[in-house]
């Protein structure tokens, strides 16, 4: 192949090696319709609302508060659907990106003491693998790998209809 990358979900072949995606999580043993943490609790949790607001609820929290499912419902009256690609609407990375750092952010005020803003400030390792369109359910899934009072780290990784999207490394730190 040289060098040519493809996808072929749920693989990536890359220069003649194939690598399986590890998934975090097995996502299609989740009811994603469940509601863990209500829309309305992500935003006393999280300060992001209106065209900001990433996650719309979470449906899943494992018992140890490691591990959570979030679940943003992409719109076809978004900000970004008109100019994202005009005439085929992609969800931007980024903003899939800030879904994974408002989970993430959740993960961390269900494990701290203190009430305080979480800002994200890196993203690492991430990849692209599919596109997320409007009418999608982008279910992010994130783990914390590293936690401290002032910082964390968290793995994320994202699905549409059980199919893999993205992942990435999160890191916020309290502001």
């Amino acid at each position: 192949m040289n060098g040519l990358k493809q996808c072929l979900s749920p693989f990536v072949l890359y220069s003649e090696s194939l690598m399986a995606i590890e998934p975090i999580l097995d996502i299609s043993t989740i009811d994603l319709s469940h509601i863990d943490i209500s829309e309305e609790d992500v935003g006393k949790m999280n300060p992001q609302a209106g065209d900001m607001r990433q996650l719309d609820y979470v449906s899943y929290v494992r018992d140890d508060n490691q591990l959570a499912v979030g679940i943003k419902n992409v719109k076809d009256d978004e900000f970004w659907v008109s100019g994202h690609i005009p005439g085929r609407p992609i969800y931007p990375g980024v903003l899939m990106i800030e879904a994974a750092a408002q989970l993430s952010s959740i993960l961390y005020h269900l494990n701290a003491d203190v009430d305080h803003f979480m800002g994200f400030t890196r993203c690492d390792n991430c990849s692209f693998r599919g596109q997320v369109l409007p009418n999608n359910t982008l279910a992010v899934v994130s783990i914390i790998r590293k936690f401290q009072r002032r910082r964390f780290v968290c793995d994320a990784q994202g699905y549409v209809d059980g199919l893999f999207m993205f992942e990435a490394k999160i890191t916020g730190m309290m502001m």
